[in-house]
């Protein structure tokens, strides 16, 4: 491998370890015990279960998984395909680490709070508004952080796409 792709590979590990991830969660959450306690705390349609099921879960799968490797085949293919050099490869480790965080972050945050406030709607509904509080907040800097690791990586394509553009001129 030319060493100029050497930096793609952390973006395909990523994507690997997040569909393990999210493929274990889901063999988790279809074993009857698991399923129960998180159908009891409002899984998939309301309530703390679905954060667990579906929000983290799609998540890891999704944005760990298939964007991860969606970012790496596009920072492959789009200099492989037009001849030209990405627009910024600082750019490219940037949207990666912003997006790796901010996925990351997100996934844990979501189990956590579903886990969490499952537990006390559980045993005692009460308490649930006051750790709620919390998840706004928490879960808004985590999607901020995620989205920032996107917008970076469409300005890097964007600005790829331009800079081809340009030199055709």
């Amino acid at each position: 491998m030319p060493s100029e792709h050497r930096y793609l590979i952390k973006f395909l590990v990523t994507s690997a370890i997040s569909f393990f991830i999210g493929t274990l969660q889901g063999v988790l959450q279809v074993l009857p015990p698991v399923r129960a306690w998180l159908d009891s705390i409002g899984s998939p349609y309301g309530g703390p279960g679905h954060m667990i099921d579906p929000l983290a879960h799609a998540h890891i799968n999704l944005i760990g998984g298939v964007t991860m490797l969606g970012m790496a085949v596009t920072y492959y293919m789009l200099p492989a395909i037009t001849g030209r050099s990405l627009h910024s490869l600082r750019m490219a480790e940037h949207s990666y680490w912003w997006t790796i965080f901010g996925v990351g972050s997100f996934y844990v945050l979501l189990l956590i709070f579903g886990s969490v406030e499952g537990y006390y709607w559980l045993h005692d509904p009460s308490v649930v508004p006051s750790i709620h509080r919390f998840y706004g907040p928490m879960v808004s800097i985590a999607s901020s952080v995620l989205a920032v690791g996107f917008w970076i990586y469409l300005a890097n394509v964007l600005l790829t796409v331009r800079d081809i553009q340009h030199h055709k001129s």
